[in-house]
């Protein structure tokens, strides 16, 4: 059956679903979007995503033509017309059509559209033997430039560095920040596990690292802190990534993948760490129980 796209308030094909050329989306990566999982039909942490989505709008400037509640009735649509059960879920708001000039004022109505598919980011066998990576020569976006809390459709920054993921042969780099520090990888959010006074601690780094707030980074953090081990959210340099005795990333595609070796080194025991298994594991019952919407 062919996929089928909600854009502007209508299902159509999707070789029928097309935006303007004077989009300023497509001429300026001037919009926001979010990335959403379905699993058995539930959307997961949808009202979650749809905050986030309003708050880069309003970051932007970008005034939604649709409500909360009508895009979450939205995005249930088209997930049901694509029996979407276990899928992904693209939800897009550009600034419209306008002009060839920069003003985006001058676009008269936001265009809206929703793509419920399926997504495999990484390969099973990375899950259970793990992830190689490198570090990037390119930085984050600097936070007062384009605030990386800003899920935009403008994706360069991220783009460039997944180049030298991809020449360097592997599928993602790691990102720092504007002052030296890691900020998070292209498309994931980075955690490692160190021991310390003979208990494992978890350690991330915090929003003004310059990194995305990730749903399912929160969503991992209550359960890492509901199994009683403990969270520090610091800043992270090189060395502390290389002496790491766990690593794993987070995203919504990636869920949880474990990171056994960075720039060449091997992490920890060179295999999936007890505590990202653990994670692993609460994160998979979660889903297999409710898969929670909120």
């Amino acid at each position: 059956m062919p996929k089928l796209v909600w854009l502007n308030g209508s299902i159509v094909k999707a070789d029928q679903a097309v935006v303007s050329v004077y989009d300023h989306g497509l001429l300026y990566g001037d919009g926001v979007f979010e990335g959403i999982r379905t699993y058995r039909g539930r959307i997961f942490k949808l009202a979650t995503h749809l905050r986030r989505l309003e708050e880069s709008a309003c970051a932007l400037r970008l005034e939604l033509p649709y409500d909360r509640e009508a895009l979450s009735a939205a995005t249930r649509e088209i997930v049901e017309a694509n029996d979407c059960g276990d899928g992904y879920v693209r939800l897009c708001v550009t600034r419209g059509r306008g002009t060839l000039g920069l003003n985006p004022f001058l676009c008269k109505e936001a265009s809206t559209f929703i793509i419920a598919d399926n997504i495999t980011l990484y390969p099973d066998d990375l899950y259970r033997d793990g992830l190689s990576v490198i570090t990037s020569s390119i930085i984050r976006n600097h936070p007062q430039a384009l605030s990386p809390r800003i899920k935009s459709m403008n994706y360069l920054n991220n783009i460039l560095a997944k180049i030298e993921a991809i020449d360097a042969g592997v599928l993602e780099a790691i990102m720092f920040n504007h002052q030296g520090n890691v900020a998070e990888c292209t498309g994931d959010n980075l955690f490692i596990v160190r021991e310390r006074a003979g208990a494992p601690v978890i350690y991330t780094p915090p929003l003004h690292a310059g990194i995305l707030e990730g749903v399912t980074m929160n969503v991992v953090l209550d359960l890492a802190r509901e199994a009683g081990i403990e969270v520090v959210r610091t800043d992270l340099t090189r060395h502390d990534l290389y002496t790491a005795d766990e690593m794993f990333l987070t995203g919504t595609a990636a869920e949880i993948i474990p990171v056994t070796t960075v720039d060449g080194r091997t992490i920890g025991a060179g295999r999936p760490g007890a505590v990202t298994a653990r994670l692993i594991s609460a994160f998979r019952d979660l889903i297999a129980q409710n898969a929670p919407e909120d």
